[in-house]
């Protein structure tokens, strides 16, 4: 299934594109993995916003990218989400990729740090990240920091 990649600063986003990529977030990671926290965190407005559309309109894969000095000293990714109901499709990969081509085009080849859930290191590996420094629960989930020199 090809998507549709967007890429926007947060004062490009429509207010339907706001509302389906906080509505995916909250789907994924509120609900689905039983896990209330705080998600609109202040960073969205210094993020860029990555959109992956399914042929319909439908918000089927997002990220958000960050230049160095804003989540992390290095340019970062950040909520990572796929629609359940396109998973096991190979998109949580192509998302990687365009998240990864995205923080290049916009940053420069560099440094990307994640904080990445524990159960995704090894795909994470598989894009070039490793791990740096201990484990952490965020939110009762294990994480790790992980970066792709």
């Amino acid at each position: 299934m090809p998507l549709t990649w967007t890429l926007k600063p947060f004062a490009h986003l429509t207010t339907t594109e706001l509302y389906a990529l906080l509505q995916l977030r909250s789907e994924v990671f509120v609900v689905e993995q039983t896990c209330p926290f705080q998600d609109i965190d202040g960073l969205d407005q210094t993020a860029w916003h990555l959109l992956g559309h399914a042929p319909g309109g439908e918000l089927a894969a997002y990220a958000r990218l960050f230049g160095p000095g804003v989540a992390f000293p290095e340019a970062s990714i950040g909520r990572v989400v796929s629609s359940p109901r396109h998973r096991r499709t190979g998109l949580g990969r192509e998302l990687m990729s365009q998240a990864i081509g995205g923080v290049e085009r916009l940053f420069g080849s560099q440094p990307i740090q994640i904080g990445a859930q524990l159960y995704l290191q090894e795909f994470y590996e598989s894009f070039g990240f490793r791990q740096v420094g201990p484990g952490y629960l965020e939110d009762d989930i294990p994480h790790i920091h992980m970066v792709r020199a």
